[in-house]
């Protein structure tokens, strides 16, 4: 019966999250590990000034560049994870692109937390320049 209880109040809570527009965060070393493997597509919502001369994750999307045509941006597969990130731990501006995606559908959708500051400070590289995605 604690087992069901416990199943349970972790699905409220899920759901509650959910609903809030929370979304799940993912660590820079399993970030690192999805963009190797292919298997993951970034969005970078610091804006078009910060993506072109600060720099931003390898391969990320610029949402500055292609917001409203966020969906042609994006796999076909609903279920393809989707990471958003933007400056740093108390920065919310990811919200407008993780939560654009879970608008168009998608399933599959977190947030780095550490964002482009965190990114830096771990010793990670990043492209420069104004493309697209």
């Amino acid at each position: 019966m604690k087992k069901l209880i416990a199943l349970a109040t972790a699905f409220v809570l899920a759901s509650t999250a959910a609903m809030a527009g929370e979304f799940p965060d993912i660590s820079i070393t399993e970030l690192e590990k999805k963009i190797e493997a292919g298997k993951v597509t970034v969005i970078d919502v610091n804006g078009a000034k910060s993506f072109n001369s600060r720099g931003h994750i390898p391969g990320a999307i610029n949402f500055a560049k292609v917001g409203k045509k966020l969906s042609g941006a994006l796999p076909k597969d609903k279920d393809s994870l989707i990471v958003a990130y933007c400056g740093g731990p108390s920065c919310k501006a990811y919200k407008r692109a993780a939560s654009a995606a879970e608008r168009l559908g998608y399933t599959n959708v977190k947030h780095l937390s550490a964002g482009i500051s965190g990114w830096l400070s771990a010793g990670k590289k990043v492209e420069k320049g104004g493309k697209a995605n």
